[in-house]
């Protein structure tokens, strides 16, 4: 049964936004940072950390978060923020990242990355490589243990995550929040789940054409790294979030037994009740339980 006031949220942005295939990008995006600061509710008041510095990696704009104040060389989190590849922004996913950097007590990078559709791919997964590369070859003159890295991001972060994942060495761990794992195929969760969720199958749909209006792209690993079963064996260790109530909830799931399948070690977590975009609400317990079991996983994989 979904949570109440998810329930009470989604039908109160169902009517006061408008789709992002009916408008603009530039409104679209303005539409997803004033639905954040209407979610203060919800989202609850951004936690303190001992550094916020925004800066450039690789030449790409990112957000740093450090939980404590020291010199020390700490484990990093890189970051990609979800919103279809079309929206999303440092500032949407601020408190997401503050949560995470405090919970891991690692250092959070998050990427402003290239969006779409003035950036169509592959834009967004060349600035999400670039950042990680720059990273490992030069994490301490970002106050980070290059040796040390994980990558996360949620919905389409979630799919620029795991992309990276399986393209890139050396990397520690992949935190996978109900990502984007196959853009040609529809699971039965669309479906299920088609509207009145938060995220609905026509938004899912218009993401994906505006960031990949080629079809062929579409069924490349990178953009859909569930149907490359052969490409898992070898990726860095997973946590793999899903939210119940979901259009996504299928192809997390179904990747999670992919990912077992080829060997790589797996743990999986369900938002109970939870709709898409839960895990940056974290007012709620829900939330806050599945940020600290990410956060304590990314601790044994980082130390």
């Amino acid at each position: 049964m979904v949570d109440w006031r998810l329930r009470l949220a989604a039908w109160v942005t169902e009517r006061l936004s408008t789709p992002p295939w009916k408008t603009t990008p530039a409104e679209a995006r303005a539409q997803l940072r004033a639905s954040v600061r209407r979610a203060r509710w919800l989202t609850g008041k951004p936690p303190a950390v001992a550094l916020v510095r925004d800066e450039a990696v690789a030449g790409v704009p990112v957000r740093r978060y450090r939980p404590v104040d020291s010199t020390e060389a700490l484990p990093g989190v890189v970051y990609f923020h979800g919103g279809g590849w079309v929206q999303g922004d440092l500032e949407t996913h601020d408190g997401v990242c503050r949560a995470l950097c405090l919970a891991s007590g690692a250092s959070v990078v998050a990427v402003d990355y290239r969006l779409a559709p003035e950036h169509p791919y592959p834009a967004a997964h060349e600035d999400a490589r670039a950042v990680v590369r720059a990273l490992q070859r030069n994490g301490g003159a970002f106050g980070l243990d290059g040796a040390r890295l994980a990558v996360a991001g949620d919905s389409a972060g979630g799919n620029l995550a795991a992309a990276v994942a399986l393209s890139l060495k050396g990397l520690r761990a992949q935190v996978l929040v109900y990502p984007v794992l196959d853009c040609v195929d529809e699971s039965a969760s669309y479906a299920t789940f088609a509207t009145g969720h938060f995220l609905t199958r026509e938004d899912m749909r218009f993401f994906i054409r505006s960031y990949l209006p080629r079809e062929e792209d579409r069924h490349g690993l990178d953009a859909s790294p569930l149907r490359h079963p052969g490409a898992l064996a070898g990726a860095p260790p997973a946590f793999v979030l899903t939210a119940e109530a979901d259009v996504l909830r299928d192809e997390g799931q179904a990747y999670t037994r992919a990912l077992e399948a080829a060997g790589v070690e797996v743990e999986s977590d369900a938002g109970r009740g939870m709709l898409h975009g839960f895990f940056n609400l974290q007012a709620l317990g829900e939330a806050r339980r599945t940020m600290r079991r990410a956060g304590e996983w990314l601790r044994r994989k980082l130390a």
